[in-house]
C-alpha cells in the first residue's frame, strides 16, 4: 500500500483523484454491508472526494466532533450544496446484479429526499433513469461505479467501469 492511499477491504483509494486537471481530496470513506446471523457481508467500498475548497463553505462546523457532524443534517446539506466539485468512487466487493444495486440506490435516495420534502416528479424521473441504466448490468468484484457532481455544470454523471476496463457513461440529471 502506498502512503498516498487508503485501503478499504482489499481496494486502494488514492488520497487524491484528478477530475478535469483538478485534484480532489479523499474526505470520507467506508463500506456498505449487511449482517446476517452474525456474518458480515460487504457489498461496496466507497470513497468521497471533494474539492479542498469545501472547507471555506463549512466554517460554521469548525471544532465539532465527528459524531456531531454525522448527526447533523444541515452539515450534510451544506456539503451537498457547496459549489465545489464532488466525486464518489464505489468499488464492488461482492458481486451483485445491477438491478439489485439500482433498486437499493433508488430506495435510499428516494427516502432521503422524501424525508426533507424534496422528492417530486423531476427527482422520480431521474431515479427511474438510474435504475434503468443499471438494470442490465452485472457488477463483478472490482467493478467501479463513479458519480461526478461538477461545480461548473448542472449535469451529474455516472460511469460504470468493468474489472476489464470497459466503460459505460450515463448523464444523470440537471442539478
Amino acid at each position: 500500500m502506498g502512503k498516498n492511499e487508503v485501503m478499504m477491504d482489499e481496494f486502494p483509494f488514492p488520497s487524491q483523484f484528478m477530475i478535469n486537471t483538478k485534484p480532489l481530496s479523499l474526505m470520507g470513506y467506508g463500506i456498505t454491508d449487511i449482517e446476517i446471523h452474525f456474518l458480515q457481508i460487504k457489498f461496496t467500498a466507497i470513497g468521497v472526494y471533494l474539492d479542498p475548497e469545501i472547507v471555506t463553505h463549512l466554517q460554521q462546523w469548525k471544532g465539532k466532533t465527528g459524531t456531531e457532524l454525522t448527526e447533523n443534517d444541515d452539515f450534510f446539506e451544506a456539503i451537498v450544496n457547496a459549489p465545489v466539485d464532488k466525486f464518489l468512487r464505489v468499488v464492488v466487493i461482492k458481486e451483485i446484479k445491477g438491478s439489485q444495486y439500482g433498486v437499493q440506490l433508488e430506495s435510499a435516495v428516494r427516502d432521503r429526499l422524501a424525508e426533507v420534502d424534496k422528492y417530486e416528479e423531476e427527482e422520480e424521473e431521474a431515479l427511474e433513469k438510474i435504475v434503468e441504466f443499471f438494470q442490465s448490468k452485472y457488477f463483478k468484484k472490482s467493478s467501479v461505479i463513479t458519480y461526478s457532481f461538477p461545480a461548473t455544470s448542472g449535469i451529474a454523471k455516472a460511469i460504470y467501469i468493468t474489472p476489464l476496463g470497459a466503460t459505460v457513461k450515463l448523464p444523470l440529471c440537471d442539478l
